[in-house]
């Protein structure tokens, strides 16, 4: 990274945590922050639930909410691109302050409570940013003061499945009144059958994820894994931030409520893409996000079972740079150990 971005990087951490990363997505948005291609690893390119992914790594949902920077996102040399998460209507999130920086942990907690401009204002900047360059994702939330969350899930799946590539079905939101109602296994087994019809109905066929938290006792996530097998998931994204607080933190914000990102998390999320990738056998094609801070990181994610990785926090501690850094020492780790591709790494701890 260029002693200009490391910089501004260092700049933004000194404002408030939100309007800090407001600025970061408006600079993105307007040109600023490293140009890079997505393609100039080939180890890296790979093809997943029919898409092409130039390379493995990606900005995590959460960071451009309303879609406001996703040429700025590819520029970083983004393999593919997630936006949101959206919700039908527009709302406005919990009340400020609710994002906080942990410097000294390298984490953040947040509670922003889904904070966007809503459905139609988010479908018109996706439509004009489908340009086929990289895969394009869209995340998908009930809004909070839903009485039917499950028909805000459907009107949603409606609206994006023409204009995306994936939608990821956030079930796993610890901010948000309705982030979590769908962690009951029987309610998820309606919703995922609801959505599946509404895909197949819709003049789209895009590529269904589906989000999950780590903080799953190892039964309940056994039973939420056997029913997205039997509706065909396509994807699963593991996982969101975290409500635990490790005895380890040391930032002054440690006692927020919210959800925690960053360092602290990578062991558990890594723990969790671990359980998955043996029980579903490698079948499933898995995202790892959680604690992704070097490129050494995201190849232990791969190594564990993840096809994909994603990192936010990971950019506000190391700077807009950071993804092709990762590309870098992804590719580099794969041709010291003898791999022509990274789809040869995926799950290989498991093998070994």
């Amino acid at each position: 990274m260029s002693t200009l971005h490391q910089i501004s990087s260092a700049a933004l951490r000194l404002l408030p945590a939100e309007t800090g990363h407001g600025l970061a997505l408006r600079g993105l948005s307007a040109g600023f922050g490293p140009r890079e291609r997505a393609d100039d690893f080939r180890i890296l390119a790979q093809d997943i639930c029919g898409l092409h992914f130039a390379n493995p790594v990606a900005v995590s949902a959460g960071f451009d909410k309303n879609a406001a920077a996703i040429a700025g996102a590819r520029r970083l040399g983004s393999g593919f691109v997630e936006i949101g998460g959206v919700t039908p209507r527009a709302q406005i999130g919990n009340p400020k302050p609710r994002l906080f920086r942990l410097a000294p942990d390298r984490a953040a907690i947040n509670r922003m409570g889904f904070n966007n401009k809503g459905a139609d204002a988010v479908l018109a900047r996706v439509h004009a940013a489908q340009d086929g360059s990289t895969p394009l994702g869209v995340n998908l939330a009930a809004n909070s003061d839903s009485a039917d969350p499950a028909q805000d899930f459907i009107a949603l799946v409606e609206k994006f499945a023409p204009a995306a590539d994936f939608l990821t079905i956030d079930v796993s939101c610890p901010n948000s009144a309705n982030g979590q109602v769908f962690l009951d296994p029987r309610a998820l087994e309606d919703l995922l059958a609801c959505l599946n019809i509404a895909r197949d109905a819709s003049s789209g066929s895009p590529v269904m994820f589906a989000k999950l938290t780590p903080d799953l006792e190892d039964a309940h996530l056994s039973e939420l894994l056997e029913i997205m097998l039997t509706a065909k998931i396509d994807a699963i994204t593991l996982c969101n931030t975290t409500t635990a607080r490790p005895d380890s933190l040391q930032g002054s914000n440690a006692t927020e409520r919210g959800g925690l990102s960053g360092a602290p998390l990578f062991e558990m999320a890594t723990e969790m893409l671990r359980k998955v990738y043996v029980q579903t056998d490698g079948a499933v094609p898995l995202i790892g996000v959680g604690g992704i801070m070097s490129g050494k990181d995201a190849y232990t994610k791969i190594r564990a079972g993840a096809s994909l990785v994603q990192l936010y926090t990971g950019l506000v501690y190391e700077g807009p740079g950071l993804i092709q850094q990762i590309k870098h020492d992804v590719a580099e780790h794969l041709t010291l150990d003898g791999f022509a591709n990274v789809s040869e790494a995926v799950g290989l701890e498991h093998r070994s």
